[in-house]
């Protein structure tokens, strides 16, 4: 009975395929990102994190891009965010990421356009907008704006609170967009996520991930538009999801 079962099988396979599960079934990062940066601390609660950089040919496996790199993070590390991975925790521990709780968020997440000081800055293939005095990315969560960058020379102000991306110091100088909260926006989850300059080695931000500027100019050269996903998860995390999100 059991041959017969195993021969029924391979002729249905040599007739219509035999289906197996789908590459890339169980994992938020899509075969169309052939572009990874991890983000990866040693516990929930440090904000000191270890950089590294991955491509790929569709379908095949990441390879390292160049070694590691020391970045901060939120002072008070990571909390889950809202990113390609879904909503929230998927299913693991860990705090969740709210509005002004200084951590930075948690899981797989777009990589979005380019802001800076520079007019034309070389070497970026990203969307790049030079950063004027009258940008603003809205951080009230009862703003229409929540968790948008927009003009206040073309745009009602009904925000509270909201980032000046022109500072008056360098860490804005080049800041790249984490896609976190960006789709179907939730008031109070996090906003205004970058990856931009640091203060220091010692130093915590207040949600995003943040290195030197020569550092930040060299990933910011070497990403492609569409093609590219930032993980960041703490140790433990990134062990648990190795294998079902398909990591390196």
């Amino acid at each position: 009975m059991r041959n017969r079962i195993a021969t029924l099988f391979l002729v249905a396979c040599v007739l219509g395929g035999c289906r197996s599960k789908p590459a890339g079934a169980s994992t938020p990062i899509g075969v169309d990102k052939t572009q990874l940066v991890t983000v990866v601390t040693e516990d929930w609660d440090r904000f000191q994190a270890v950089l590294r950089r991955y491509e790929r040919s569709p379908g095949q496996a990441w390879k390292p891009v160049g070694g590691a790199i020391d970045v901060v993070l939120g002072r008070e590390g990571y909390g889950w965010g809202r990113g390609l991975h879904g909503g929230g925790a998927p299913g693991r521990p860990g705090p969740i990421k709210r509005e002004g709780d200084g951590r930075s968020p948690a899981g797989v997440f777009g990589i979005g356009a380019a802001y800076g000081y520079d007019a034309e800055p070389k070497g970026v293939a990203l969307p790049y907008l030079q950063a004027t005095a009258e940008l603003r990315c809205v951080d009230d969560p009862k703003s229409r704006h929540y968790n948008r960058i927009v003009s206040t020379a073309n745009t009602s102000v009904d925000w509270k609170s909201a980032e000046h991306m022109r500072r008056d110091d360098a860490l804005y100088e080049m800041a790249i967009v984490v896609e976190h909260n960006t789709r179907q926006t939730e008031p109070g989850a996090g906003s205004c996520i970058f990856i931009h300059v640091w203060r220091g080695p010692d130093s915590g931000m207040t949600g995003c991930t943040a290195m030197p500027l020569d550092t930040l100019e060299t990933i910011a050269s070497w990403l492609k538009p569409g093609a590219s996903a930032l993980v960041a998860l703490p140790r433990s995390e990134y062990d648990a999801l190795r294998g079902p999100w398909e990591l390196p």
